[in-house]
């Protein structure tokens, strides 16, 4: 392996693991949607919201950085997805917004729009955040509608290589059923994952015993979801890249091959599911176990991960187009200049370190648990 073809796959790994990072860190987004559901009285929706509130900003900042990250090293998928997908993108980051603007005013006295109001879009967000961004992963799997012709970067008039080929501009992924299947496992899962770490993060009984009632169906319900997506992946085609030629051809069981041939990344995926499992479940069967967020979570970052490096490594092309095949786009033929990846190879050094921060800011942050006396005293609260 050549040092660009490294730097390729060593880029789709970093971009994959913030990709991973962020599904996980969508229980901010999955906890938000349970709270008229959990939350009966003001004390315990307050409560909800200052738990999600305090991490918000942590799943903002891991989309941004991980928009940009694809960005600086497969600049052709930003500007065909982000680009051409805009309507999608465009509500993804609306319904974002939303949530900011939700947690600075929702408790604020004679907000223009009223408390409920507020909580209704972190509702909204908590519900078309994590729905919307499964069923763009999924199209890495699926594929998108859209053509690559990169002579137009010659005309002076309109240098754009890559166009839609329908008006739909992204809408037209939630019209495959398999995408909108993923984009509902991911959000039952960030329920899950919500629901588990109120039950780390809040002191309140009653509303942690509802947190575990919400386990039962929503784990239900991901599973179903989730297995039937990775079920129909492993057995359809799959879009595979000859190295020599860069043609993209339909292969039988494409994905599953890719795991058989890469054990390494078989093993982590089953080891993620695994853990988010062992989650689930000794949270249900022991009353007092409340760190079953830290392993679903681990177990998501894992299952993500694989799932990712499948839909990228060992010849295979992770953005396809389904309205011309030799259209899509490969770690080859979309990624920077060597030169490019190879600075940023250097730069992505630091990341260890602001992981460091993060991990001890978010300890910091969650030192106590937060119960009803931390709301009636004030302080940083939503």
């Amino acid at each position: 392996m050549n040092a660009y073809i490294f730097l390729q796959h060593y880029w789709w790994f970093v971009v994959s693991l913030l990709g991973a990072l962020l599904v996980f860190l969508l229980f901010v987004q999955g906890g938000n949607s349970l709270l008229f559901c959990l939350g009966k009285t003001e004390e315990q929706k307050k409560m909800m919201i200052n738990s999600t509130g305090r991490k918000w900003e942590f799943t903002f900042t891991t989309l941004v950085t991980f928009g940009g990250a694809f960005f600086a090293s497969f600049p052709l998928f930003y500007s065909t997805s982000f680009g051409g997908a805009y309507w999608l993108w465009m509500i993804i980051l609306f319904s974002f917004v939303l949530q900011a603007v939700s947690y600075e005013f929702q408790s604020k006295a004679g907000n223009l729009l009223g408390k409920t109001t507020y909580r209704t879009f972190l509702v909204i967000n908590g519900v078309v955040g994590p729905v919307l961004l499964g069923g763009a992963v999924a199209t890495f799997f699926t594929g998108s509608n859209f053509y690559i012709n990169k002579g137009n970067i010659a005309d002076a008039a309109m240098p754009v290589i890559s166009q839609w080929a329908n008006g739909w501009h992204g809408l037209d992924a939630l019209l495959n059923p398999w995408n909108v299947v993923l984009g509902l496992a991911v959000f039952f899962l960030e329920r899950i994952l919500g629901a588990l770490y109120f039950i780390n993060n809040i002191a309140d009984d009653a509303l942690i015993t509802k947190c575990r009632r919400a386990l039962y169906a929503n784990a239900g319900l991901f599973l179903v979801f989730f297995l039937a997506f990775v079920i129909r992946t492993l057995l359809a085609d799959g879009y595979a890249v000859r190295p020599e030629t860069g043609e993209v051809f339909m292969e039988p069981y494409k994905y599953l091959t890719n795991f058989l041939q890469m054990p390494v990344v078989l093993l982590v995926f089953l080891v993620g599911v695994v853990a988010v499992l062992w989650g689930i479940i000794r949270t249900l069967w022991k009353p007092a176990f409340d760190k079953g967020i830290w392993f679903a979570g681990a177990g998501t970052v894992l299952t993500v991960l694989a799932l990712l490096l499948v839909a990228g490594y060992n010849n295979t092309a992770y953005y396809p187009s389904t309205h011309d095949l030799q259209s899509s786009l490969t770690l080859a033929n979309s990624c920077s200049s060597q030169f490019t990846l190879k600075v940023m190879a250097y730069v992505s050094i630091l990341v260890p370190f602001v992981l460091a921060y993060i991990f001890y800011a978010w300890r910091s942050i969650d030192n106590r648990k937060i119960d009803a006396r931390e709301m009636e005293e004030g302080g940083h609260a939503y």
